[in-house]
Protein backbone atom coordinates (compact mmCIF):
# COMPACT_ATOMS: atom_id res chain seq x y z
CA UNK A 1 0.00 0.00 0.00
CA UNK A 2 1.07 3.66 -0.75
CA UNK A 3 2.46 5.32 2.34
CA UNK A 4 0.16 7.94 4.07
CA UNK A 5 0.84 11.46 3.61
CA UNK A 6 1.83 13.20 7.24
CA UNK A 7 1.63 16.86 7.10
CA UNK A 8 3.25 18.89 10.42
CA UNK A 9 2.30 22.06 12.23
CA UNK A 10 5.40 23.36 14.51
CA UNK A 11 8.78 20.75 15.47
CA UNK A 12 11.08 22.69 13.29
CA UNK A 13 14.62 23.11 13.59
CA UNK A 14 16.06 23.08 17.16
CA UNK A 15 12.16 21.38 18.71
CA UNK A 16 13.36 18.24 20.39
CA UNK A 17 9.52 16.94 20.44
CA UNK A 18 8.93 17.59 16.63
CA UNK A 19 12.33 15.26 15.41
CA UNK A 20 10.72 12.24 17.69
CA UNK A 21 7.19 12.36 16.25
CA UNK A 22 8.89 12.51 12.48
CA UNK A 23 11.35 9.29 13.93
CA UNK A 24 8.24 7.48 15.20
CA UNK A 25 6.28 8.58 12.50
CA UNK A 26 7.76 7.07 9.65
CA UNK A 27 9.41 3.70 11.77
CA UNK A 28 7.42 1.10 10.68
CA UNK A 29 7.39 2.61 6.82
CA UNK A 30 3.66 3.45 6.62
CA UNK A 31 3.87 7.08 6.69
CA UNK A 32 6.33 9.70 5.14
CA UNK A 33 5.99 13.40 6.10
CA UNK A 34 5.21 15.48 3.07
CA UNK A 35 4.31 18.95 4.28
CA UNK A 36 4.91 21.40 7.01
CA UNK A 37 4.58 24.47 8.77
CA UNK A 38 7.36 24.00 11.00
CA UNK A 39 7.83 26.87 12.54
CA UNK A 40 5.74 30.33 14.12
CA UNK A 41 7.32 32.67 11.28
CA UNK A 42 7.74 31.98 7.92
CA UNK A 43 11.48 32.45 7.85
CA UNK A 44 12.23 29.74 9.85
CA UNK A 45 9.51 27.27 8.57
CA UNK A 46 10.73 27.59 5.56
CA UNK A 47 14.53 26.83 6.12
CA UNK A 48 13.37 23.88 8.32
CA UNK A 49 11.42 22.82 5.35
CA UNK A 50 14.90 22.41 3.44
CA UNK A 51 16.90 21.08 6.34
CA UNK A 52 14.19 17.92 6.18
CA UNK A 53 13.98 18.21 2.61
CA UNK A 54 10.43 18.43 1.92
CA UNK A 55 9.15 19.54 -1.56
CA UNK A 56 9.47 23.59 -1.82
CA UNK A 57 5.73 23.83 -2.67
CA UNK A 58 4.72 21.44 0.57
CA UNK A 59 6.54 23.51 3.05
CA UNK A 60 4.54 26.40 4.15
CA UNK A 61 5.03 29.80 6.37
CA UNK A 62 1.93 29.16 8.34
CA UNK A 63 -0.54 26.97 9.40
CA UNK A 64 -3.54 28.91 7.32
CA UNK A 65 -1.68 28.98 4.48
CA UNK A 66 -1.05 24.83 4.84
CA UNK A 67 -4.80 24.60 5.10
CA UNK A 68 -4.99 26.90 2.05
CA UNK A 69 -2.70 24.88 -0.03
CA UNK A 70 -3.55 21.67 0.83
CA UNK A 71 -7.14 22.26 0.14
CA UNK A 72 -6.26 23.68 -3.29
CA UNK A 73 -4.95 20.10 -4.13
CA UNK A 74 -6.53 17.35 -5.68
CA UNK A 75 -7.93 15.12 -2.89
CA UNK A 76 -5.48 12.15 -3.58
CA UNK A 77 -2.49 14.18 -3.62
CA UNK A 78 -3.42 16.11 -0.02
CA UNK A 79 -1.76 15.03 3.70
CA UNK A 80 -3.86 12.32 5.12
CA UNK A 81 -3.29 13.48 8.42
CA UNK A 82 -2.10 16.48 10.28
CA UNK A 83 0.74 16.50 13.36
CA UNK A 84 0.19 19.45 15.33
CA UNK A 85 3.53 19.58 17.86
CA UNK A 86 2.95 23.10 19.03
CA UNK A 87 3.15 24.92 22.74
CA UNK A 88 -0.27 24.53 23.83
CA UNK A 89 -1.92 27.68 23.38
CA UNK A 90 -1.80 26.94 19.40
CA UNK A 91 -3.63 23.42 20.11
CA UNK A 92 -6.96 24.08 19.37
CA UNK A 93 -7.61 26.88 16.49
CA UNK A 94 -4.50 24.22 14.45
CA UNK A 95 -6.60 21.48 15.20
CA UNK A 96 -10.18 22.72 15.00
CA UNK A 97 -9.02 24.20 11.81
CA UNK A 98 -7.84 20.99 10.44
CA UNK A 99 -11.11 18.73 11.73
CA UNK A 100 -13.66 20.98 10.15
CA UNK A 101 -11.92 20.66 6.99
CA UNK A 102 -12.08 17.15 6.81
CA UNK A 103 -8.52 16.35 7.80
CA UNK A 104 -7.49 13.46 10.11
CA UNK A 105 -5.15 14.86 13.26
CA UNK A 106 -2.75 13.88 15.69
CA UNK A 107 -2.16 16.31 18.17
CA UNK A 108 0.04 16.95 21.33
CA UNK A 109 -1.00 16.88 24.90
CA UNK A 110 -2.69 18.28 26.40
CA UNK A 111 -5.17 18.52 23.45
CA UNK A 112 -6.47 21.92 24.51
CA UNK A 113 -6.44 24.65 26.86
CA UNK A 114 -9.78 24.67 28.73
CA UNK A 115 -12.57 22.52 28.54
CA UNK A 116 -15.25 24.87 26.58
CA UNK A 117 -12.41 24.16 23.81
CA UNK A 118 -12.71 20.27 24.70
CA UNK A 119 -15.69 20.00 23.96
CA UNK A 120 -16.56 21.73 20.76
CA UNK A 121 -13.26 19.81 18.91
CA UNK A 122 -14.93 16.58 20.26
CA UNK A 123 -18.11 18.09 18.85
CA UNK A 124 -16.10 18.64 15.56
CA UNK A 125 -14.44 15.42 15.25
CA UNK A 126 -17.75 13.21 15.97
CA UNK A 127 -19.14 16.24 12.99
CA UNK A 128 -16.53 15.05 10.52
CA UNK A 129 -15.97 11.87 11.50
CA UNK A 130 -12.14 11.79 10.92
CA UNK A 131 -9.69 9.69 13.30
CA UNK A 132 -8.40 11.92 15.65
CA UNK A 133 -5.63 10.76 18.41
CA UNK A 134 -3.89 12.88 21.23
CA UNK A 135 -0.27 11.55 21.74
CA UNK A 136 -0.37 10.34 25.43
CA UNK A 137 2.65 8.60 23.97
CA UNK A 138 3.23 6.10 27.59
CA UNK A 139 0.64 4.00 26.33
CA UNK A 140 2.29 2.51 23.43
CA UNK A 141 4.55 1.20 25.21
CA UNK A 142 4.18 -3.01 25.12
CA UNK A 143 4.25 -3.52 28.85
CA UNK A 144 2.07 -0.92 29.44
CA UNK A 145 -1.18 -2.87 27.02
CA UNK A 146 0.32 -6.20 29.11
CA UNK A 147 -0.50 -4.11 32.40
CA UNK A 148 -3.62 -3.23 30.68
CA UNK A 149 -4.75 -6.56 29.92
CA UNK A 150 -4.24 -8.15 32.91
CA UNK A 151 -6.00 -5.12 34.90
CA UNK A 152 -9.65 -5.86 32.76
CA UNK A 153 -9.16 -9.97 33.05
CA UNK A 154 -9.31 -9.49 36.49
CA UNK A 155 -5.67 -11.10 37.42
CA UNK A 156 -5.58 -8.22 40.14
CA UNK A 157 -9.54 -9.16 40.93
CA UNK A 158 -10.90 -5.79 42.36
CA UNK A 159 -8.69 -2.53 41.81
CA UNK A 160 -8.40 -0.97 45.51
CA UNK A 161 -5.38 1.47 44.97
CA UNK A 162 -3.59 3.15 42.70
CA UNK A 163 -0.31 5.09 43.20
CA UNK A 164 1.26 7.02 39.94
CA UNK A 165 4.00 9.52 40.11
CA UNK A 166 5.71 11.65 37.24
CA UNK A 167 9.21 13.34 39.01
CA UNK A 168 11.33 15.19 36.88
CA UNK A 169 14.35 17.74 38.46
CA UNK A 170 14.90 19.67 35.00
CA UNK A 171 12.84 22.75 36.52
CA UNK A 172 14.69 22.71 39.95
CA UNK A 173 15.67 25.44 38.80
CA UNK A 174 14.92 28.85 36.97
CA UNK A 175 16.03 27.60 33.49
CA UNK A 176 13.02 29.61 32.31
CA UNK A 177 15.53 32.92 32.41
CA UNK A 178 18.69 31.21 30.78
CA UNK A 179 16.76 31.00 27.62
CA UNK A 180 15.73 27.47 27.80
CA UNK A 181 13.48 27.32 24.90
CA UNK A 182 11.36 24.11 26.23
CA UNK A 183 11.24 25.74 29.82
CA UNK A 184 10.33 29.45 29.11
CA UNK A 185 6.69 28.20 27.32
CA UNK A 186 5.93 25.51 29.77
CA UNK A 187 6.61 28.07 32.61
CA UNK A 188 4.33 30.79 30.75
CA UNK A 189 0.38 31.23 31.95
CA UNK A 190 -0.50 32.49 28.32
CA UNK A 191 1.27 29.53 26.40
CA UNK A 192 0.66 26.17 29.12
CA UNK A 193 -2.44 27.17 30.33
CA UNK A 194 -3.53 27.06 33.54
CA UNK A 195 -1.57 25.13 35.18
CA UNK A 196 2.54 24.11 35.29
CA UNK A 197 4.10 20.71 36.09
CA UNK A 198 0.13 18.78 36.46
CA UNK A 199 -0.77 20.12 32.87
CA UNK A 200 2.70 19.40 31.31
CA UNK A 201 3.51 15.44 33.35
CA UNK A 202 0.64 15.11 35.39
CA UNK A 203 -2.05 14.75 32.59
CA UNK A 204 0.10 11.87 31.52
CA UNK A 205 0.04 10.42 34.90
CA UNK A 206 -3.52 10.50 34.81
CA UNK A 207 -3.71 9.36 31.39
CA UNK A 208 -1.68 5.90 31.90
CA UNK A 209 -3.60 5.45 35.52
CA UNK A 210 -6.76 5.63 33.11
CA UNK A 211 -5.40 3.69 30.93
CA UNK A 212 -4.29 0.45 32.73
CA UNK A 213 -7.25 0.35 34.97
CA UNK A 214 -10.23 2.00 33.05
CA UNK A 215 -11.05 3.76 36.22
CA UNK A 216 -12.56 7.49 36.19
CA UNK A 217 -11.93 9.88 38.60
CA UNK A 218 -15.06 11.14 41.08
CA UNK A 219 -13.09 13.70 43.19
CA UNK A 220 -10.02 14.78 44.16
CA UNK A 221 -7.97 16.62 46.74
CA UNK A 222 -4.84 18.88 45.17
CA UNK A 223 -2.11 20.59 46.79
CA UNK A 224 0.32 22.75 44.02
CA UNK A 225 3.20 24.37 44.27
CA UNK A 226 5.87 26.60 42.79
CA UNK A 227 9.58 26.28 44.67
CA UNK A 228 11.08 28.10 42.34
CA UNK A 229 10.52 32.01 43.28
CA UNK A 230 8.90 34.19 40.94
CA UNK A 231 7.29 31.08 38.73
CA UNK A 232 3.71 31.46 37.95
CA UNK A 233 2.85 28.25 37.76
CA UNK A 234 3.08 24.75 39.71
CA UNK A 235 5.94 22.74 39.53
CA UNK A 236 5.08 20.28 42.28
CA UNK A 237 1.82 18.86 42.48
CA UNK A 238 0.12 16.33 44.99
CA UNK A 239 -3.05 14.93 44.60
CA UNK A 240 -5.04 12.39 46.39
CA UNK A 241 -8.03 10.42 44.58
CA UNK A 242 -11.52 8.91 44.45
CA UNK A 243 -12.30 6.62 42.06
CA UNK A 244 -15.82 5.42 40.84
CA UNK A 245 -16.70 2.06 42.55
CA UNK A 246 -14.43 2.59 45.86
CA UNK A 247 -11.08 2.54 44.81
CA UNK A 248 -8.44 5.21 46.12
CA UNK A 249 -5.60 6.87 44.92
CA UNK A 250 -2.59 9.24 44.89
CA UNK A 251 -0.93 11.08 42.04
CA UNK A 252 2.55 13.04 42.32
CA UNK A 253 3.91 15.29 39.46
CA UNK A 254 6.93 16.93 40.10
CA UNK A 255 9.25 18.90 38.22
CA UNK A 256 11.97 20.15 40.77
CA UNK A 257 12.73 16.49 42.16
CA UNK A 258 16.03 17.20 41.91
CA UNK A 259 18.32 14.48 40.41
CA UNK A 260 15.24 12.71 38.73
CA UNK A 261 15.32 12.50 34.88
CA UNK A 262 11.68 10.83 33.57
CA UNK A 263 10.93 8.75 36.53
CA UNK A 264 7.17 7.71 35.37
CA UNK A 265 5.95 5.26 37.71
CA UNK A 266 2.55 3.09 38.54
CA UNK A 267 1.41 0.56 41.04
CA UNK A 268 -2.05 -0.67 40.76
CA UNK A 269 -3.15 -3.09 43.48
CA UNK A 270 -6.10 -5.05 43.76
CA UNK A 271 -7.93 -7.58 45.92
CA UNK A 272 -5.68 -10.34 44.24
CA UNK A 273 -2.72 -8.67 43.56
CA UNK A 274 -0.40 -5.61 41.92
CA UNK A 275 1.42 -4.67 39.39
CA UNK A 276 4.29 -2.21 38.71
CA UNK A 277 5.58 -0.92 35.91
CA UNK A 278 8.55 2.42 35.57
CA UNK A 279 9.02 4.23 32.35
CA UNK A 280 12.61 3.89 33.08
CA UNK A 281 12.94 0.52 32.90
CA UNK A 282 9.93 -0.14 30.26
CA UNK A 283 10.41 -3.62 29.05
CA UNK A 284 9.44 -5.24 32.74
CA UNK A 285 6.60 -5.18 34.42
CA UNK A 286 6.01 -6.83 38.22
CA UNK A 287 3.27 -8.48 38.94
CA UNK A 288 2.93 -9.62 42.52
CA UNK A 289 0.28 -12.16 42.99
CA UNK A 290 -1.17 -12.69 46.68
CA UNK A 291 0.20 -15.05 48.20
CA UNK A 292 2.76 -16.71 45.53
CA UNK A 293 6.39 -15.21 44.39
CA UNK A 294 6.15 -11.86 42.35
CA UNK A 295 6.47 -12.52 38.77
CA UNK A 296 8.95 -9.95 35.89
CA UNK A 297 7.13 -10.10 32.85
CA UNK A 298 9.34 -9.17 30.17
CA UNK A 299 8.72 -7.27 26.36
CA UNK A 300 8.47 -9.36 23.73
CA UNK A 301 7.96 -12.95 25.27
CA UNK A 302 4.76 -14.96 23.70
CA UNK A 303 3.07 -15.20 27.02
CA UNK A 304 2.32 -11.80 26.60
CA UNK A 305 -1.42 -10.44 24.87
CA UNK A 306 -1.76 -9.54 21.81
CA UNK A 307 -1.87 -6.03 22.16
CA UNK A 308 1.41 -6.20 23.64
CA UNK A 309 2.93 -8.45 21.22
CA UNK A 310 1.25 -6.59 18.11
CA UNK A 311 3.57 -3.28 19.42
CA UNK A 312 6.47 -5.12 19.63
CA UNK A 313 9.50 -5.35 17.26
CA UNK A 314 12.54 -6.98 17.87
CA UNK A 315 13.00 -9.85 19.91
CA UNK A 316 13.35 -10.71 24.20
CA UNK A 317 16.35 -8.94 25.22
CA UNK A 318 16.43 -6.24 23.07
CA UNK A 319 15.16 -2.71 24.16
CA UNK A 320 12.14 -1.19 23.30
CA UNK A 321 11.59 2.15 24.21
CA UNK A 322 10.19 5.74 23.91
CA UNK A 323 10.75 6.71 20.42
CA UNK A 324 8.54 3.26 19.65
CA UNK A 325 5.93 4.10 21.95
CA UNK A 326 5.45 6.92 19.96
CA UNK A 327 5.67 4.82 16.96
CA UNK A 328 3.16 2.43 18.61
CA UNK A 329 0.65 5.51 18.53
CA UNK A 330 1.79 6.36 14.26
CA UNK A 331 1.09 2.56 13.82
CA UNK A 332 -2.41 2.82 15.19
CA UNK A 333 -3.50 5.70 14.10
CA UNK A 334 -2.12 4.89 10.42
CA UNK A 335 -3.92 1.34 10.24
CA UNK A 336 -7.17 2.99 11.80
CA UNK A 337 -7.13 5.62 8.75
CA UNK A 338 -6.45 2.55 6.19
CA UNK A 339 -9.18 0.31 8.02
CA UNK A 340 -11.65 3.90 7.92
CA UNK A 341 -10.84 3.71 4.22
CA UNK A 342 -11.55 -0.40 3.72
CA UNK A 343 -8.10 -0.63 2.86
CA UNK A 344 -7.39 -3.53 5.98
CA UNK A 345 -9.25 -5.44 8.37
CA UNK A 346 -10.29 -3.68 12.12
CA UNK A 347 -8.02 -5.04 13.38
CA UNK A 348 -4.27 -5.56 15.05
CA UNK A 349 -3.07 -2.21 15.63
CA UNK A 350 -6.13 -0.12 14.89
CA UNK A 351 -8.09 1.85 17.32
CA UNK A 352 -5.51 1.58 20.05
CA UNK A 353 -4.68 4.56 20.63
CA UNK A 354 -5.65 7.84 22.98
CA UNK A 355 -8.39 9.79 21.43
CA UNK A 356 -9.95 13.81 21.42
CA UNK A 357 -12.41 11.91 24.54
CA UNK A 358 -8.83 10.90 26.22
CA UNK A 359 -7.62 13.86 25.76
CA UNK A 360 -10.81 15.89 26.53
CA UNK A 361 -10.94 14.22 29.80
CA UNK A 362 -7.17 15.32 30.71
CA UNK A 363 -8.38 18.77 30.48
CA UNK A 364 -10.85 18.44 32.35
CA UNK A 365 -8.73 17.00 35.37
CA UNK A 366 -6.25 19.76 34.98
CA UNK A 367 -8.54 22.43 35.54
CA UNK A 368 -10.18 20.27 38.58
CA UNK A 369 -6.86 19.96 39.87
CA UNK A 370 -6.33 23.83 39.90
CA UNK A 371 -10.09 24.10 41.21
CA UNK A 372 -9.14 21.94 44.08
CA UNK A 373 -6.09 23.69 45.03
CA UNK A 374 -7.52 27.09 45.40
CA UNK A 375 -10.89 26.30 47.06
CA UNK A 376 -11.45 25.80 51.07
CA UNK A 377 -13.52 23.19 50.71
CA UNK A 378 -11.73 18.96 51.09
CA UNK A 379 -12.84 16.94 48.02
CA UNK A 380 -14.15 18.79 44.71
CA UNK A 381 -16.21 16.79 41.95
CA UNK A 382 -14.42 15.06 39.53
CA UNK A 383 -16.90 13.67 37.26
CA UNK A 384 -17.86 14.75 33.68
CA UNK A 385 -21.46 15.11 34.59
CA UNK A 386 -21.55 16.16 38.48
CA UNK A 387 -24.86 15.11 40.88
CA UNK A 388 -24.76 18.81 41.76
CA UNK A 389 -23.75 22.01 40.04
CA UNK A 390 -20.90 22.70 42.20
CA UNK A 391 -18.34 25.18 41.97
CA UNK A 392 -17.79 27.18 38.73
CA UNK A 393 -15.27 25.73 35.83
CA UNK A 394 -11.62 27.28 35.97
CA UNK A 395 -10.89 29.33 33.18
CA UNK A 396 -7.80 31.16 31.90
CA UNK A 397 -8.25 33.71 33.66
CA UNK A 398 -8.38 31.78 37.29
CA UNK A 399 -4.61 33.04 37.46
CA UNK A 400 -5.17 36.80 37.07
CA UNK A 401 -3.82 38.70 40.34
CA UNK A 402 -3.10 35.46 42.24
CA UNK A 403 0.87 34.58 42.46
CA UNK A 404 2.53 31.41 43.50
CA UNK A 405 4.09 31.38 47.06
CA UNK A 406 6.74 29.16 48.39
CA UNK A 407 4.23 27.89 51.52
CA UNK A 408 4.08 24.30 50.58
CA UNK A 409 0.40 24.77 52.45
CA UNK A 410 -0.97 27.25 50.57
CA UNK A 411 0.51 27.43 47.27
CA UNK A 412 -1.67 30.15 45.72
CA UNK A 413 -2.51 33.18 47.66
CA UNK A 414 -6.27 34.00 47.43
Amino acid sequence: MKKLKMGMVGGGSGAFIGAVHRAAAVMDGQIEVAAGALSSTEEKSLASGRELGLPEGRVYGSWTRMLEGELALPEEDRVDFVSVVTPNHVHFPVAHAFVKAGFNVVLDKPMVHTTEQAEELVDAVEKAGVVFAVTYQYTGYPMVKQARHMVREGHLGEIRKVIVEYNQGWLARNVEETGAKQAEWRTDPGRSGIAGAIGDIGSHAENLAATITGLEISELCADLTSFVPGRRLDDDGNLLLRYEGGAKGVLIASQISAGEENDLRIRVYGSEGGLEWRQEEPNRLLFKPDGAPEQVLKRGNDYLCEDAKNATRVPPGHPEAFIEAFANVYSSVAATIRVARGEQPGDGMAHDFPTVHDGARGVRFIEKVVESHLSDEKWTDAREHPATDGPAKVGKDALEGRNLSRDPGRSFDH
